[in-house]
């Protein structure tokens, strides 16, 4: 069984810089499992890892899709596993949503239907009335997807017309397996310092040009219902560009979004994987975890 090495984590926990580290000591190459820095041009508000920061590192599945062009889980998990078995000494899979890394790792199956279609009659509903149909219906479902993520919502509610039963139930009653052998380590901190660091990475974003980039976008045609731009750092720019709130106000908005995202993604990684944290913020928890890494590739 092939092992694979996952560096997972909430927004801001400091997954890049540790891979790099990791992906250097192994001479290997990095894998992103986020579903927004797929898209050209969704660079500032996406976070994602600048060329210099890479130091020679190749990394894979950034940059390749317009934001108007459709991702899905499908297709990371096809994407993923094709290079997993030609990545060697060993594949890392660097950040990305619980359900994404399950799906690759696991023995899930999914058919193109199942990845990209969603009910007609839904598309109605704004992203609102969409959250709460999925609140009364699974609330455990809802816990997982921001009301901005149009597309995962439709997903869920079209999964649970289908089967006619919600789609945590439908996962409940799923029993994956492992198909590598797989070691997530993951990116932790305190509660109030990883909040710190996510407030300060938007300020940052904000001193890069985030507004600049947005901008850009639409000038290029594309909107903000577009896959690439219903994520968190873009969405929230849609009431600013039409004169409804001030820059202060987009600005509180991604940080508050950001915080949220983090608490639900500690939530589903601590629930459904087998998760080795650490303080990536502590030297010498960084070196253990390396230790403890390398432990594990060496055991047969």
């Amino acid at each position: 069984m092939k092992k694979v090495l996952v560096i997972a984590g909430p927004t801001g926990s400091g997954k890049s810089a540790f891979s790099i580290e990791v992906a250097k000591a192994f001479q290997t190459e990095i894998i992103s499992g986020d579903s927004i820095q797929v898209y050209k041009g969704l660079d500032i508000g996406s976070g994602k890892i600048k060329e210099e920061e890479m130091e020679g590192i190749p990394h894979h599945l950034l940059s390749f899709l317009k934001p108007n062009e459709n991702y899905s889980v499908v297709q990371f998990q096809r994407m993923a596993r094709a290079l997993i078995e030609t990545i060697n000494p060993l594949p890392m899979i660097v950040g990305g949503t619980g359900f994404y890394l399950k799906s690759c790792l696991y023995d899930y199956e999914f058919t193109d239907e199942e990845g990209d279609y969603v009910d007609k009659d839904l598309e109605a509903y704004s992203n609102e009335e969409l959250y709460a149909l999925l609140q009364e219906s699974d609330p455990i479902q809802a816990e997982k997807i921001h009301v901005n993520n149009r597309w995962r919502l439709l997903r869920s509610l079209t999964k649970q017309k289908r089967a006619g039963i919600p789609q945590s139930e439908i996962e409940a009653k799923q029993n994956h397996q492992p198909i590598y052998d797989v070691f997530i380590a993951g990116c932790t901190m305190e509660r109030e310092a990883l909040y710190a660091r996510i407030n300060a990475r938007v300020e940052e974003m904000f001193q890069e040009g985030l507004e600049k980039e947005v901008r850009n976008l639409i000038a290029q045609g594309y909107q903000f219902e577009d896959p690439g731009l219903r994520g968190i750092g873009y969405q929230e720019w849609k009431d600013y560009l039409e004169g409804n709130c001030s820059l202060e106000e987009v600005k509180a908005n991604i940080q508050k979004h950001s915080r949220q995202y983090a608490k639900r993604q500690y939530t589903w990684l601590n629930h459904q994987m087998e998760v080795h944290w650490f303080d990536a913020l502590d030297n010498n928890a960084r070196e253990a975890m390396k230790k403890e890494i390398k432990a594990w590739y060496e055991k047969n």
